[in-house]
């Protein structure tokens, strides 16, 4: 399976949810959020590694800011495998011009993978069940596969798909037409999503065939492909901004969705790391931490030799690196990003980005 796949990793975002650490030069995906010596982008790649794909085959999408870094972390990947996009036009576009670049190097029958560099995924045997699954599945249909993961709440931060008619198993998997998909509902319509039980989370992990997703972006997105196609990236400065779920799974009829279980969560804000670290202890602690009366907090400090120290706290995240510390309730943390906004107004705070 894992040879007939190009892993195409998405390597631009900005992280800015996980600020302080997440900074413009080293956002979180160059960052090892558990505390261990490996950052997302790595363990991406050695999930890929451990389905016998050679990180030579891997490609990398990124930014100018980041193209440096993402070189020094993943030296094996060869320098014309890493795309570097001019600047941010969002999901659609780069997905679109790493889709064209693999068509002229491959062929439109070529099958390629999306995985975003900042997921955490805790079965990585499960994980490459479910890419063997969507490769069989992409490569005998003109299906646009996008990988559906068993909601374990009614979360409102992530997009759900429906599912629809059923399509057969692949690789001893159910796959099934997309009925359809609903960005980030209220908490009432998220609720009610998890008691219908037909529903995924939205995992941002695409797998087809080239010439099936270009159709498709010719199609619905000519906006982005068509510039792409006459003069590749020297037209980003041109592009909409648009995420490949707007601008193509939610009008295709060729979206599929393979629904898949191995532990799976975005990474979205520090939030996350409750949901991965807690279990029964009162708080996340990855720094050291010595409290009194404090509960359902997270604690990170880049420097293991910091003490952050707490008195009568409830529901707080504690962030410090280097020369900031980010005090902020929990259910505030989506704010992060207007802070960030806030401070670039100031130059005062400039070195802090």
């Amino acid at each position: 399976m894992s040879a007939s796949l190009i892993p195409m990793i998405l390597a631009g975002g900005k992280g800015t949810r996980f600020w302080p650490v997440s900074r413009a030069h080293r956002p979180k995906q160059f960052l090892a959020l558990d505390g261990g010596n490996r950052s997302l982008l790595q363990v991406t790649g050695d999930r890929l590694t451990a389905m016998g794909i050679a990180r030579s085959q891997m490609w990398v999408v990124t930014s100018e800011m980041l193209a440096a870094g993402v070189r020094e972390q993943m030296p094996e990947v060869p320098c014309e495998n890493v795309l570097v996009e001019p600047q941010g036009r969002d999901t659609a576009p780069a997905v679109a011009w790493a889709t064209l670049t693999v068509a002229e190097r491959y062929g439109d029958d070529a099958i390629v993978g999306f995985f975003p560099a900042d997921h955490w995924i805790a079965d990585t045997d499960a994980f490459a069940r479910a890419i063997d699954a969507a490769t069989k599945l992409a490569a005998s249909t003109t299906a646009i596969v996008t990988l559906g993961m068993a909601p374990s709440f009614a979360s409102t931060g992530y997009g759900y798909i429906e599912r629809g008619t059923p399509v057969g198993e692949f690789a001893g998997m159910p796959a099934y037409r997309v009925s359809r998909f609903t960005e980030k509902p209220d908490g009432e319509t998220a609720r009610a999503f998890l008691d219908a039980g037909c529903f995924s989370w939205n995992s941002g992990m695409f797998v087809f065939r080239a010439g099936v997703a270009l159709a498709e972006l010719d199609r619905h997105a000519p906006e982005i492909l068509q510039p792409l196609r006459a003069s590749g990236k020297d037209a980003y400065a041109t592009l909409p901004k648009n995420s490949i779920d707007y601008a193509l799974m939610e009008k295709t009829a060729h979206a599929y969705v393979l629904p898949a279980e191995f532990g799976w969560d975005d990474l979205g804000d520090w939030n996350a790391l409750e949901r991965l670290f807690k279990g029964d202890r009162d708080n996340v602690e990855l720094a050291i931490h010595v409290g009194r009366d404090t509960k359902n907090s997270i604690f990170y400090a880049s420097d293991s030799n910091e003490t952050i120290a707490t008195i009568g706290l409830e529901d707080i995240v504690v962030v410090r690196d280097r020369n900031v510390t980010l005090v902020a309730h929990k259910s505030r943390t989506q704010e992060i990003k207007k802070l960030l906004q806030q401070l670039q107004t100031d130059a005062r705070f400039q070195d802090l980005l």
